[in-house]
């Protein structure tokens, strides 16, 4: 059932206008870089990243900013093809699958090399899946190789000897990977970079294996086996990639160069793109959202995206711990205002966590309103928000993350009475301060690693590394752990049916919309969009 909706008041509403007001653009967004360049396609793409990277460790990093880099620097058994909705083979030319879906037997390319030239091996991806599931190494994305037989208990510790995890070097060139269950999302998953490999003896030679942040990933010692290799990094200021001379299929790489461009402020990196010197974006300011859309549609885009925006919730700090709270907090929201006066590019108010997808709608919702928002307030002692303590929302450096964190700021206060502060921090901090718990309510987004609903359900195990709100519920542990069991996708969602419920219903997130990308690009780049905004970076182009 839908949330009912009440509307907004006066003074949010004039609010809502203010901030979301367009200015003029003086000038024609991409139009004057692409008049000054050379006749024939262009090799060197300047690209808008959104923030300074936390790292370029495909085994420590957890962001969306970290993924576009190490996609470039490394590559896993398998890729994003060029249509973007493909699988195509990465180091792994082709692969079988036992009958029984438990065993995966990838054949390795024989000319598939790292970037100082050492041939990539079976032993190279056993010894990578090792470090990461390391428990001192402490990896957030450790659990996504869970499905191995062995692997979850060696990640916690209950495991000692290696040898016993499903993942076997049979060969140079062939690896066996052994799952504990059917798991058909497997080759989907391995596109994410928690499944690429990593050159063992410069990790090693460089602070170690179950160490994070050393310096391994430095241009003058990284070693990669992706389509560029890493050759400038000035932080806040720009990471350069270029053509890898050793790369498997360099013949098909179009780019000699790509410079990630870091710029935590939109309206900076909008600019930017006015003047030429980024030819794509990572969002826009939702204040120029419009002007695009009337002025600049050439270099307007707007693409599904498989994520939500949610706030998450630390549920072990009073009065965050009483779901009361948290249920009236999710219900005083008008997440139709967001979408239709802040956001402003197609987003969908979300009333449950899992984005819709040809294979899975969630029939979760939080379901009520204003009224009984104010009920359940008042029944956990705070009524008309009297007595409530101090609590603040944290959101990383972001205009339009502020615009958001403050609509929903003034919606508590003139809904429900409760005075909420607001605290940013940037990116690397903010990603900190979640992990450690030390927030009250923050600002999240959580994009699919690979286009199926588990991606959104395994978050929120007990104990999980991407689950940091402190939230724990044995039954949905339970029925997490079930749904790998069973044999068939209509039984498998149908527990994610439970698992949403269960969500809605315990509320440790508030989800707030679903997705869209938007963002401004030079209309002569060829970037085949697909729903994860993932890609292989040799597949980019100019077009003449």
């Amino acid at each position: 059932m839908l949330t009912r909706l009440f509307p907004l008041g006066a003074t949010l509403i004039a609010a809502a206008l203010l901030v979301t007001g367009c200015g003029k653009i003086e000038s024609k967004s991409g139009a004057a870089a692409m008049a000054a360049t050379p006749a024939g396609p262009r090799t060197v793409l300047n690209f808008g990243n959104g923030t300074e990277p936390q790292d370029l460790d495909p085994q420590i990093v957890t962001g969306v900013p970290e993924n576009k880099i190490v996609n470039a620097l490394f590559e896993g058994l398998v890729a994003e093809g060029p249509s973007g909705a493909d699988t195509i083979g990465g180091v792994a030319e082709r692969w079988d699958i036992s009958e029984d879906g438990r065993t995966y037997t990838f054949h390795l390319r024989a000319d598939a090399k790292w970037s100082n030239g050492d041939p990539v091996t079976a032993q190279d991806f056993v010894a990578s899946y090792k470090r990461i599931l390391t428990p001192a190494l402490a990896s957030e994305y450790a659990y996504k190789l869970h499905p191995a037989v062995g692997a979850e208990d060696y990640n916690k510790g209950k495991l000692t000897d290696f040898s016993k995890v499903g993942f076997k070097a049979a060969a140079a060139r062939t690896l066996v990977v052994t799952l504990n269950n059917r798991t058909p999302f497997l080759i989907e998953a391995m596109k994410h970079y928690s499944w690429f490999p990593v050159h063992i003896p410069t990790v090693e030679k460089f602070g170690g294996l179950a160490r994070k942040g050393t310096v391994w990933t430095r241009p003058e010692n990284m070693v990669g086996n992706g389509p560029f290799v890493l050759k400038e990094w000035r932080p806040n200021q720009r990471i350069v990639v270029t053509r890898s001379p050793t790369y498997w299929d360099r013949a098909t790489v179009k780019l000699d160069t790509i410079n990630f461009m870091p710029t935590e402020s939109i309206d900076t990196e909008e600019r930017m793109f006015r003047t030429g010197q980024v030819d794509k974006t990572n969002e826009l300011p939702n204040t120029k959202i419009d002007t695009y859309k009337r002025e600049f549609l050439e270099s307007y885009r707007q693409e599904p995206y498989y994520g939500v925006y949610f706030f998450r919730f630390n549920v072990t700090k009073p009065p965050l711990n009483d779901k009361r709270v948290r249920r009236a907090l999710a219900l005083a929201i008008d997440r139709e205002s967001i979408v239709r006066n802040v956001t402003r590019g197609g987003q969908t108010p979300a009333y449950n966590f899992t984005p819709p997808s040809p294979k899975f709608k969630s029939e979760a919702r939080i379901a009520g309103d204003l009224a009984e928002a104010k009920r359940l307030l008042a029944e956990a002692g705070f009524p008309e928000g009297r007595g409530f303590p101090q609590v603040s929302i944290l959101y990383n450096t972001s205009e339009n993350h502020r615009a958001i964190a403050e609509a929903i700021q003034q919606m508590w206060r003139t809904r429900l009475g409760v005075d909420i502060g607001l605290t940013n921090q940037e990116w690397k901090v903010y990603l900190d301060s979640q992990d450690t718990l030390a927030f009250d309510i923050a600002r999240a987004g959580w994009i699919a690693d690979y286009v199926d609903p588990n991606t959104f359900m395994d978050m929120w195990r007990t104990g999980g590394g991407n689950n940091d709100t402190g939230w724990s519920n044995a039954t949905y542990d339970a029925l997490l752990d079930e749904s790998a069991k069973v044999s068939s996708d209509a039984e498998r969602f149908a527990i994610y049916q439970k698992l949403e419920a269960m969500l809605a219903d315990e509320v440790p997130i508030i989800p707030l919309y679903f997705y869209t990308r938007v963002f401004a690009m030079n209309p002569k780049l060829r970037f085949v969009p697909n729903v994860i905004d993932n890609r292989s970076w040799k597949f980019v182009e100019f077009l003449p």
